[in-house]
């Protein structure tokens, strides 16, 4: 899904990571590894993410501007990483041009947040995130402009049995909705 830009300033090339986590026991399902961003950042605050950010001048290659944000942000290493390959690019309403790089984390990564642009660190089912009776599609007027977005609710279980609803909208969802439509092709 491809929004018009509701920012005036020039588009700025972004990469963001899609780490798929294999299961921890070899015998379960794969999640999705996501953040939630903190809320005083000036751009995308307190919003669900991928690991990802602005692609800098010294980064070969759009998988080493995702890796290297990945590790920036949330501490996962590399060597933990294999990349699959990107999705194509995902141009936003805030005028960044996304490449999405899908891989794959293996066991043994332990993750370090930081604390200045990541608020929390959580997964959500692959199988989740793909069944597309989890993803809505939204219609909302802005400005004198219809604007139509995705979002995939989650309610994640927290150990002691708190549950907390993971509200995945917006690019990170579209992008999401872009690898289903990938993967069932």
């Amino acid at each position: 899904m491809r929004e018009r830009p509701f920012s005036d300033r020039a588009p700025a090339e972004a990469a963001v990571l899609i780490p798929i986590v294999l299961a921890r026991d070899g015998k379960g399902l794969p999640n999705v590894l996501l953040t939630e961003r903190t809320t005083h950042l000036s751009s995308h605050s307190g919003q669900i993410a991928f690991p990802g950010g602005k692609v800098d001048e010294t980064d070969a290659s759009m998988a080493d501007a995702a890796l290297r944000e990945a590790w920036e942000e949330v501490g996962l290493a590399a060597e933990f990483v294999d990349v699959l390959g990107t999705l194509p690019v995902y141009q936003t309403g805030s005028a960044y041009l996304v490449t999405p790089v899908v891989a794959l984390v293996r066991e043994g990564f332990a993750l370090r947040p930081n604390p200045h642009e990541v608020s929390s660190v959580f997964e959500i089912p692959l199988d989740f995130l793909m069944n597309p009776s989890n993803h809505r599609h939204h219609v909302v007027e802005w400005q004198g402009d219809r604007r139509e977005w995705l979002s995939i609710p989650y309610e994640q279980r927290l150990p002691g049995g708190e549950r907390v609803e993971r509200f995945v909208w917006g690019a990170t969802a579209g992008m999401l909705r872009n690898l289903y439509r990938f993967l069932v092709a």
